[in-house]
């Protein structure tokens, strides 16, 4: 845990959040400023600030990521209509909160290139 990063805040309970998926590698919850009507974010438990960071270690961290995303896709019925996921990666690559998240984005048409 970061004792200054906003993620590691949440995930500590420290900073409330409306979760969205709990378990032992991560936690789902919602962003505070959605892009979609579905916007959540999936961070790892254990800090680590960008996917740049990852070692061959955190393959199985990071895969764990989309499939629990895809579950909460699942559950909130967007499944089969559509979703987007995404992660951004440094400064340029949009990335504002320097501890690894993965967005899910649902439940409107999302275009392409995303921006």
């Amino acid at each position: 845990m970061s004792a200054d990063c906003l993620f590691c805040k949440i995930v500590a309970g420290k900073i409330p959040a409306t979760k969205v998926h709990d378990d032992a590698l991560c936690l789902g919850f919602l962003d505070i400023s959605p892009q979609a009507p579905l916007h959540a974010l999936f961070v790892p438990k254990r800090h680590l600030a960008t996917v740049g960071d990852a070692t061959t270690e955190d393959r199985e961290l990071l895969g764990h990521l989309m499939f629990a995303a895809t579950k909460v896709a699942r559950e909130k019925g967007v499944l089969d209509s559509g979703f987007r996921l995404v992660m951004n990666a440094n400064r340029d690559g949009g990335q504002t909160v320097f501890h690894v998240h993965l967005h899910l984005l649902a439940g409107r048409p999302l275009t392409w290139p995303p921006g």
